[in-house]
């Protein structure tokens, strides 16, 4: 299990991720601060209702009025009340608007620059972490925008405000409003501090957590087939009663911290009541300013007491600021070209590798030293045995990763210089564990090309020995299917998905085991509408099965990253070399 680090975080990167995240609410700058005003002036009504109330009260006792008096009062402090409540249910759905703009802002920067850093940075994460990000980590920012923000700039002003009206009518009472004020928020950052530092672990936990459930869930027939299921729901167990204690101790010191500050707010409020008092018994202080200032005292500590109870969400945010902003800052795998630079066509080979270098870890290359070179129209068989680097070359030849070495060159221009829209639209990709999206058949298999044709489409399916079963179905190509081809067999979505890497016209064809999860005779079919494509194309095929190497015009056999035997598959298999070998076992079922 990934070890969660409990380290507080610096109070360097705290303050940065503070300030990244207060300039995020740019994005929802007016709602924010209409919140801001409908909060403070419902917050400023108080203290008409509070005179009001004074003299209402004032009235019944020392000046023996009834109601009917005293309607014209009562009428106004229900009035202003409802005012209230008018304010601050606008203030709340104002704020809300503005959290949902500024998450929606920081989605879209996220989604923009994940499609920006490529394949070659989502290969090195979990599916689960980056679900858990765009989701749960995202929504972790709402109560700072539509509580926090909003509830700290009335608290930093309806005290004041209160204490303006204060000060007139008792100097004493001001001055121990204006003396209490500060403890509410020392406290709370004494020991917010400490809730801090559990809130960030609590954060990664989750993000754990979250990410290894949508691995266990992904792998789930897998882990069936071999009888691993139980042991990973009992990891799953383990991890969510350590979340949960994790979340108990998070809420005890919450609990704390709410405990001080009503503490704080009471003690103010009591030591008001008792000066307020004994200068009523002794006639220093008329009944009307007392209980007016009596009202307005638990006002003031209002504010400031609902933005103590509110610090919780800015740690939250901060803690789940730190995983948005590390991918947002993220580096490139490799620096994307500056130009939009244009092949020419006037190179005899389509792609040429030379002394091309990569390894997913030091000292451990995938690939060392490899040249090749690919005619337009030629089909290429990749062989060899499963961490050979046949994948890792077809990553290469389409940019989904930079060489560390060498250098691959498409019709004479180096492919690291090319637009990487430029080379995407030249090339059509049908990956070893094709994804397919909920949606339609049609859909599917137009990803590629939107605006392809009907007849295109089945064009395309046909070859791929797909259009059978897909008109078989009660609705053809409008069928609707699951998350990942959730109700199509494996070789049915193998075969969408290569109908979808066959419409898509292109210079460079890669096909990464085209013919696996296939039964023996639609197998044959796919290999012959392989030999059936166009001469302008050139494909790049990883077989599995030799029959598939057997059609293409070369092939490489691939050992250890390296490039071990070249040639036509008739005159390799009478050599008695690696490929002879491979044909030997693969004859013998060893493959």
């Amino acid at each position: 299990m990934t070890t969660i680090h409990k380290a507080p975080m610096p109070r360097s990167l705290s303050r940065a991720l503070n300030g990244w995240l207060r300039r995020q609410s740019d994005a929802a700058r007016r709602p924010l601060r209409l919140a801001v005003i409908l909060g403070s002036l419902g917050g400023l009504l108080l203290v008409p209702e509070s005179w009001l109330l004074a003299r209402g009260v004032s009235a019944v006792i020392f000046h023996h009025r009834g109601l009917a008096a005293i309607s014209s009062l009562l009428a106004g402090i229900l009035g202003l009340a409802a005012l209230r409540a008018l304010l601050g249910h606008g203030a709340s759905v104002t704020a809300m608007a503005g959290s949902t703009q500024v998450k929606a802002a920081v989605r879209h920067q996220l989604q923009e620059r994940i499609a920006a850093l490529g394949p070659a940075f989502l290969i090195r994460q979990r599916s689960g972490d980056m679900a858990s990000l765009l989701v749960e980590g995202v929504d972790a920012l709402d109560h700072y925008y539509a509580t926090y923000l909003p509830q700290m700039a009335v608290g930093a002003f309806l005290p004041v405000a209160i204490l303006a009206f204060v000060l007139p009518v008792d100097w004493v009472s001001a001055l121990i409003l204006f003396l209490g004020a500060p403890l509410i928020p020392i406290f709370m950052i004494i020991i917010g501090r400490g809730t801090e530092r559990l809130n960030q672990t609590q954060w990664r936990r989750l993000a754990l957590m979250s990410a290894h459930f949508f691995d266990v869930v992904e792998g789930l027939t897998t882990l069936k087939l071999f009888g691993a299921s139980r042991d990973a729901a009992e990891l799953i167990g383990r991890m969510s009663e350590e979340y949960r204690l994790a979340t108990m101790r998070v809420l005890r010191l919450a609990f704390l911290s709410s405990l001080v500050l009503e503490f704080f707010t009471t003690l103010g409020v009591a030591m008001i009541a008792v000066f307020v008092g004994f200068r009523l018994y002794y006639g220093e202080l008329a009944f009307l300013p007392g209980f007016f200032v009596l009202l307005l005292a638990p006002e003031f500590f209002r504010p400031l007491r609902a933005m103590g109870t509110q610090y919780h969400a800015r740690m939250e945010a901060v803690a789940a600021a730190d995983r948005i902003v590390a991918v947002l800052q993220a580096s490139e795998i490799a620096p994307a070209p500056t130009a939009r630079v244009k092949a020419p066509t006037t190179q005899t080979g389509l792609v040429r590798c030379e002394a091309v270098g990569f390894a997913y870890r030091e000292g451990e290359p995938a690939l060392a030293d490899l040249s090749l070179t690919l005619t337009p129209g030629e089909r290429l068989a990749l062989v060899g045995s499963s961490g050979s680097g046949k994948s890792t070359l077809a990553r290469l030849l389409l940019g989904l990763d930079r060489a560390q070495s060498g250098r691959i060159l498409v019709e004479g221009t180096n492919l690291a210089d090319l637009a990487p829209d430029d080379w995407f639209a030249r090339v059509s990709w049908m990956p070893q564990r094709p994804t397919l999206f909920a949606g339609s058949l049609l859909d599917n298999i137009r990803m590629g090309l939107p605006d392809a044709s009907l007849e295109a489409v089945i064009t395309a399916a046909t070859a791929a020995a797909a259009h059978g079963f897909i008109s078989r179905l009660p609705q053809g190509y409008g069928t609707e299917i699951g998350e990942r081809g959730q109700g199509l067999s494996g070789g049915e979505i193998r075969r969408i998905a290569l109908a979808r890497a066959l419409l898509k016209p292109a210079d460079l064809l890669v096909l990464d085991e085209p013919d696996a999860s296939l039964d023996a005779e639609t197998a044959a079919e796919i290999r012959a509408a392989i030999t059936r494509l166009p001469r302008s194309t050139a494909v790049l095929l990883i077989a599995h099965r030799l029959e598939s190497a057997a059609m293409a015009d070369r092939v490489l056999v691939m050992r250890e990253g390296r490039i071990v035997e070249d040639g036509e598959p008739s005159a390799l298999g009478a050599s008695g070399g690696p490929y002879a070998a491979l044909q030997a076992a693969y004859t013998e079922g060893g493959v």
